[in-house]
């Protein structure tokens, strides 16, 4: 059973694996151990990890490095550019200002601030930062080897060290930092370096020699970050629009993700994401199961690779399972492989929901088949409810089912981080690329079902990965999203869309997502339970309990009222609120981020028009019956292929 590993032939009896490697469910745990014989295992583990971290030295060195170079960097920046306050005043502004976002990064900050080359302006860089390991270093702005350039970022790089060898400068780096080499690639090859990345980022950089200021947003838009102008001309950057509403910029947007930013030639924003895949005659790779899921385990993979306390949101959906299960399984290859002696711990997994709601049976059943550590918390429709407010805040936004869903996940995120947990991994982006909502039923042809994936996937920055970002990082805990990963997106938006159609009673495609399912459908050696692969799709602010929706829109009923709707239209001109638990929300949101004396906010940033089941506008064409207002809500269950549907 272990023919590479010659060591454990020497060390593993019979009884003792018995005992620490029990195979059930498909798979193998090294956790599963009756109580009685914990002692006498703890003792032969001890010898047994002794021997194998003598024998496997040289992979564990190799290891060992890589991961000491990554550090969790999952922050906030602030930057201000060419402001026309004097250093010291623009330093205390920026200090002032980055406090709100430090809920991002509460265990240390850094701040830099130059006078631009002709003395008439000043800008600042700043960052908060989230501390995994080295707490006493590893501080930003990093900088360039001589310090002309500085760099604020938030995210991971998961290519940095094949980058660091293309590098043509040898020097040797300051930090440890994933995210060093960013600010020497951005001086060997100019702005073309954000092309170049692998990883999920929000960064500037700024050139204190020519005061020229380079910015970039990872492809899909998994960190959130803003730009806005400032009242005295000056250009700003931050990964919350928080800062730049209460320093009352002129105007706030969002930073479109895919493109960098160059302030050269008075500022302009450039794509340089432009996927093949986007042009539906394009989009026609053959299926290919095992392609799927050999390139959904190498995203999965390729998050692990940092020394962090780390999790798993487990909903008991087929997406969230699925990242479970493979991290589990690549946990204990590795165990078995090298001697990765930490992955002997099981993985914690986490859920919520209210009492007894479906997600919260599924995720139970996901974590006694792969063996997690599992972790189910309850919080009831009251407690939600109070808790909007906050989420509102921390998400910016008053989009109704980012709200619904980023509520429970907002809760789950605080209890985790009291946990010591400080990154998760989470199942966000399968339904745009693979056609998983339930709407998706309705598609009239492969054409149609493509542009609308690529719509989704293009507008995920405003949803999906807005609440998943902001909901957890209002903790300081960070979430990663290997569905999302950029080989996993040309694999999964190039293969054919006639292969994501759904057929019913066919024998293929006869459920959302089959391609998915039926890719990691392996019998000798399953993934998950047969009726969790096979599971109906089930939206997370369904998931945690149908009462979870139906409470807040009888909450919004009681405190607004049919007079307020009436004056809706006057107070919301923009994206005018149709429903009482909409303008519920827009009223919360206003609150927080009232328009500024010009009559500008920040609520042109949050995407609007109809939707059904979480669809765009568009597809609402594809049922006759969605185009009465009364049957669109972002709800699963307003699909007549629900199984629970209204």
């Amino acid at each position: 059973r272990y023919p590479r590993v010659p060591v454990m032939r020497t060390w593993l009896s019979a009884g003792l694996l018995a005992l620490c490697a029990t195979r059930y469910a498909g798979g193998w745990t090294l956790f599963h151990v009756p109580a009685d014989s914990r002692p006498s295992v703890k003792r032969t583990t001890s010898s047994l990890c002794l021997a194998m971290t003598a024998g496997q030295s040289e992979y564990h060195r190799e290891n060992m490095q890589r991961r000491s170079l990554e550090r969790l960097k999952m922050c906030g920046l602030l930057a201000i550019v060419d402001s026309k306050l004097s250093p010291d005043a623009l330093r205390l502004q920026t200090l002032t200002l980055q406090r709100l976002v430090r809920h991002r990064g509460p265990d240390g900050s850094g701040i830099h601030v130059v006078r631009s080359p002709n003395g008439l302006t000043c800008s600042s860089v700043a960052h908060e930062r989230l501390a995994i390991v080295d707490p006493l270093s590893g501080n930003q702005p990093l900088f360039s080897h001589d310090r002309s350039r500085s760099l604020s970022v938030n995210g991971e790089i998961y290519n940095h060290l094949q980058l660091r060898e293309q590098l043509a400068d040898e020097t040797p780096f300051r930090t440890k930092s994933d995210c060093e080499v960013i600010v020497h690639l951005y001086g060997e090859i100019g702005v073309d370096v954000a092309s170049k990345l692998d990883g999920d980022f929000a960064f500037v950089i700024l050139d204190d020699n020519t005061g020229e200021l380079y910015a970039a947003r990872d492809p899909v838009g998994i960190n959130s970050l803003y730009m806005g102008t400032g009242l005295d001309g000056s250009t700003w950057f931050s990964s919350e629009a928080k800062p730049l509403v209460q320093a009352g910029c002129i105007g706030v947007d969002i930073f479109p993700p895919g493109h960098y930013y160059t302030s050269k030639d008075g500022g302009k924003l450039v794509e340089y994401y432009k996927p093949a895949w986007r042009d539906p005659s394009l989009a026609d790779a053959p299926v290919d199961l095992k392609i799927i899921r050999q390139t959904f385990i190498k995203a999965v993979e390729k998050r692990l690779m940092a020394d962090v306390p780390f999790g798993v949101l487990l909903s008991g959906g087929l997406d969230s399972s699925l990242v479970a299960s493979v991290i589990a399984r690549l946990r204990r290859k590795r165990f078995l492989e090298h001697g990765v002696t930490e992955d002997l711990a099981p993985l914690k997994s986490f859920s919520i929901g209210l009492e007894g709601s479906p997600d919260l049976k599924a995720a139970k059943k996901v974590a006694d088949f792969i063996g997690t550590e599992h972790y189910g918390f309850t919080f009831t429709v009251q407690e939600g409810i109070d808790a909007v407010s906050d989420v509102i805040y921390h998400l910016e936004t008053y989009d109704v089912t980012t709200i619904r869903a980023g509520t429970p996940m907002f809760l789950l995120a605080r209890k985790i981080k009291a946990m010591g947990v400080k990154m998760v991994m989470s199942g966000e982006g399968a339904d745009e690329t693979l056609a998983g909502y339930l709407y998706f039923h309705k598609a009239p042809n492969g054409i149609e079902l493509h542009e609308e994936c690529v719509r989704k996937v293009g507008a995920l920055h405003t949803y999906d990965c807005l609440r998943a970002n902001k909901a957890t990082m209002a903790h300081g805990l960070e979430v990663r999203v290997p569905f999302l990963d950029r080989d996993m997106l040309d694999v999964t938006m190039s293969t054919s869309p006639e292969s994501k159609l759904i057929r019913p009673n066919e024998e293929t495609q006869f459920i959302e997502k089959w391609l998915l399912r039926a890719a990691f459908d392996t019998i000798e050696s399953p993934y998950l339970p047969s009726d969790v692969l096979w599971r109906q799709k089930e939206q997370f602010s369904d998931g945690v309990g149908y009462s979870w929706i139906d409470g807040l829109r009888e909450h919004a009923a009681k405190v607004v009222s049919d007079e307020d709707m009436a004056t809706a239209p006057i107070r919301f001109p923009f994206n005018t609120p149709s429903t009482k638990e909409a303008a519920y929300f827009r009223t919360i949101f206003h609150s927080h981020f009232p328009n500024n004396p010009y009559g500008n906010g920040i609520e042109s940033t949050v995407p609007g028009g109809p939707s059904v089941a979480c669809s765009t506008a568009k597809a609402i064409e594809w049922d006759e019956a969605w185009s009465d207002p009364t049957r669109q809500d972002q709800s699963g269950r307003f699909v007549d292929t629900h199984e629970a549907a209204v």
